[in-house]
């Protein structure tokens, strides 16, 4: 018998998340101060690329003032329960409606969590006879959902279309079950787009249905923030439309918009709302602050754009290698080793006052290294020169290539 614990303790030749960590980097860095460009990390002023803030809505002064008068008013406790015993409120209901207004379908369901919302309106859609056909480069609250699905499940090459089309065409004409296939607006970590256009012409000829996890187009993407879908004109061929408060939005909790019909059964069916606490009733009133805010504020989303371009543009020209990517998610290949990156990123930060995230296996496949920036609208171009100047200062001392 071996120790269950044994699988816990890092290979000695890997070079993981956990082992930065193990080995005194900084997976899980600890910032202090108001959430902006610039925070406190180790007691010094730090210039940082990965908080999840788009649009700079965190320290709005609407947002705060509303934050503040909502907890004030009903406290962190209420709800006592969850929705479908205690937890339903006017508030809950008025968020509703204007998530579907402004993703143009009939009917919005807010949910507890992003990660556990994913998962949860997975398993509430498919059965045992149906079959999901999912981007392999989805996030893992996806792959988590598919997970606890029983029938068949495909994964096809990232934005490789034409493979999805030839899973499809096997799948045809087997009356067995339903089809549901997954994809997403903005992938997290490569920064490409969804082939959407493509997909949604897919559907049209195969009469599946599409899930798309828009975390990172929701408030970005599209007028006024309405994300991946209204930004590829096809919003009105995404079955069920999927987001999160917790990136643009600078707050928590999640939704997902469609049918009325699907999502009245859907709330009697996703586990983790029947059986968890429904977000405090001061996060809703909060939630529907930040979405009037983000279907207002254009010039924060064109100084994002701004501060992207820029960003991407300079690391270009400086020869560094950021992918594909088609949105502000700005990744940046590295082609050394992980040992070799996590020694530049920690000059970055312990010479420069610069922090980058640096991410390896598990986050990404193994061989993949790479950093990983985040502009917001709380940056600006001079940000961007000063971090491009370190980035080349510090590439000059790392290891050429593995």
């Amino acid at each position: 018998m071996t120790d269950l614990f044994d699988k816990f303790l890092p290979e000695p030749e890997s070079f993981t998340a956990g082992v930065i960590e193990h080995r005194g980097g900084a997976a899980y860095p600890e910032f202090s101060g108001e959430i902006a460009a610039t925070m406190s990390y180790r007691g010094r002023p730090c210039l940082v690329w990965n908080i999840n803030n788009y649009l700079g809505l965190a320290n709005h002064p609407e947002v705060r003032a509303a934050d503040a008068e909502h907890a004030r008013r009903w406290g962190l406790a209420a709800p006592m329960g969850a929705r479908i015993m205690s937890g339903e409120s006017s508030e809950l209901r008025a968020l509703e409606a204007e998530l579907a207004e402004h993703t143009g379908k009939p009917e919005a369901v807010v949910l507890n969590y992003g990660y556990q919302g994913m998962v949860s309106l997975i398993d509430a859609l498919v059965g045992r006879d149906d079959t999901i056909l999912y981007d392999a480069s989805a996030h893992a609250c996806v792959l988590d959902g598919i997970r606890l699905h029983r029938g068949r499940r495909f994964p096809y090459p990232h934005n490789d279309v034409d493979r999805l089309e030839q899973l499809l065409v096997k799948l045809s004409g087997r009356d067995r079950g339903g089809v549901l296939v997954i994809t997403e607006g903005v992938f997290g970590m490569s920064g490409t787009l969804g082939d959407l256009g493509r997909i949604a012409d897919l559907r049209r000829r195969y009469g599946f249905r599409l899930l798309v996890d828009d975390a990172h187009g929701f408030g970005v993407l599209g007028p006024r923030g309405a994300g991946a879908g209204a930004a590829a004109g096809v919003q009105d061929d995404i079955d069920l439309y999927f987001a999160t408060f917790a990136k643009a939005a600078a707050s928590i909790g999640a939704f997902v918009t469609g049918s009325a019909a699907v999502l009245g059964s859907l709330r009697h069916r996703m586990r983790s709302q029947l059986h968890a606490k429904g977000l405090p009733t001061a996060f809703i009133a909060g939630n529907r602050t930040r979405l009037r805010l983000i279907r207002q504020l254009d010039d924060r989303r064109e100084q994002l754009w701004t501060v992207a371009r820029g960003l991407q543009h300079g690391l270009l020209d400086n020869g560094f290698d950021i992918g594909g990517t088609d949105s502000h998610i700005t990744p940046v290949y590295l082609d050394m080793a992980p040992e070799d990156a996590a020694r530049m990123t920690d000059r970055l930060r312990d010479e420069h006052d610069i922090y980058c995230s640096l991410v390896v296996y598990p986050v990404v496949p193994r061989g993949v290294v790479q950093l990983r920036i985040v502009p917001t609208a709380e940056h600006t171009l001079a940000d961007v020169e000063r971090t491009l100047s370190a980035l080349v200062a510090v590439r000059a001392h790392a290891s050429p290539s593995r």
